[in-house]
């Protein structure tokens, strides 16, 4: 009997065992998947809780529910990966041969790499929404508050889905407006790039935005420390943002394992191959979403794309063919923009968001680059599609390679 062992059960890792499961012949592979949380969070629901739109029980369901009949779960934290013996070791004491291995240990917050961040105020007006825990915690304070200046900050990049801040922030302005205190908040985005977003076209386009709803930007702001005491954030060059309510996008860095392992960079992402998803270290090991330190967005579109292209790799490595160098980097989000509206993104390595319609040429039915309802229906139509569809593996009629068609250049 052969291995194929996955490390972790969340988006990518549960959507590769879900393809492989259904390809492999369960009489000569024995697909393992190990992780230590029960739990699946959907991830881009924690964005909705703070204002109230969803609750915990919305965004959490049994990984177990997800998984394949014959594939072998293991609950147990990683001790150690051995590429070098082809194995993993357990913190339960098992070992686990390997012949083929895919990392999907995901990306966490650190708040605890900024100096000051979990100094005495850390969800007491100091709140992420990045985790459930987070998200609830500010759902409960933004319930009684009363107005003020809430500043958004981005510690450092890269982060899991680079437009959930702009989101948050859209939806704040939502928020305040519909409670009736929107004339007594002022939303502040510090972020450490040099406009709103990532890609220039886009940048531009969601910086209008930013100003159009009245939220300041403050661009290059480099985080250095958290004065709490004083309710304000310094930047290394000595810039100060005072805030009553901070919301902090913390250093995303990848598995304590990685580290442990010696097969991560600094933020314990592991080095990977762009287009075929292949480690950039061991020909049997590959790496999916955000696992990887690919110059591609951490989103679960990406996770979704990624699984395309490593499903057929995989089976090719099986097969002793070459691998197909397909990843392109495909990006695609919804941007929630408040107000019952949404704007819709499509980009990958190379190629910028560009104005269009998606995913049908000249019909859509969503628009990119443009605000309307139908793009915000897609947003909220997307946790049934996640649940019932992409994390089953399933074929969904978007293709894994950024299409230009319909798009206008």
């Amino acid at each position: 009997m052969k291995n194929i062992v996955i490390l972790g059960a969340g988006t990518a890792g549960t959507i590769m065992a879900n393809k492989l499961a259904a390809a492999l012949d369960k009489t000569e592979w024995q697909i393992t998947v190990v992780d230590q949380e029960e739990i699946h969070y959907y991830q881009p629901g924690f964005l909705f809780i703070p204002f109230g739109i969803y609750t915990r029980e919305d965004v959490i369901k049994p990984k177990r529910d997800y998984l394949p009949p014959g594939v072998n779960l293991i609950m147990s934290k990683i001790e150690v990966i051995e590429p070098d013996r082809n194995r993993v070791k357990l913190e339960n004491g098992k070992v686990l041969p390997y012949d083929f291995l895919i990392i999907a240990t995901g990306s966490r917050i650190h708040p605890e790499e900024t100096e000051g961040m979990l100094n005495g105020a850390w969800h007491k007006n100091i709140f992420d929404f990045y985790t459930l825990e987070g998200a609830l915690k500010l759902a409960n304070f933004l319930k009684y508050w009363e107005g003020g200046r809430m500043v958004l900050n981005i510690v450092e990049m890269p982060i899991k889905c680079p437009v959930a801040p702009l989101e948050f922030v859209f939806l704040a302005d939502w928020w305040f407006t519909e409670q009736g205190i929107r004339d007594k908040v002022e939303i502040v985005f510090a972020t450490p790039l040099p406009g709103a977003f990532t890609k220039p076209r886009a940048s531009h386009f969601l910086g209008n935005f930013l100003e159009k709803k009245g939220i300041h930007l403050v661009p290059e702001f480099n985080i250095e420390r958290v004065d709490s005491s004083k309710n304000k954030i310094i930047s290394y060059d000595e810039k100060e943002i005072e805030y009553d309510l901070l919301v902090t996008i913390p250093t995303n860095m990848g598995d304590e394992v990685i580290a442990r392992s010696g097969m991560g960079d600094d933020l314990n992402f592991v080095p990977t191959d762009k287009h075929t998803l292949q480690s950039s270290q061991f020909e049997n090991v590959f790496v999916i979403g955000d696992a990887t330190n690919l110059p591609s967005s951490k989103a679960g579109s990406v996770a979704h794309f990624q699984s395309e292209v490593l499903f057929e790799n995989i089976m090719r490595a099986i097969e002793g063919r070459p691998l197909q160098p397909k990843f392109d980097g495909h990006a695609n989000c919804f941007i929630e923009s408040g107000f019952g509206k949404g704007i819709l993104i499509d980009f990958n390595y190379d190629v910028e968001p560009l104005p269009g319609k998606f995913p049908l040429p000249g019909i859509g039915p969503f628009s990119l680059l443009e605000e309307t309802k139908m793009n915000h229906w897609g947003k909220m139509m997307f946790r049934w599609m996640y649940w019932n569809l992409l994390l089953k593996g399933s074929e969904l009629p978007i293709q894994a390679q950024m299409n230009l068609a319909g798009k206008r250049l």
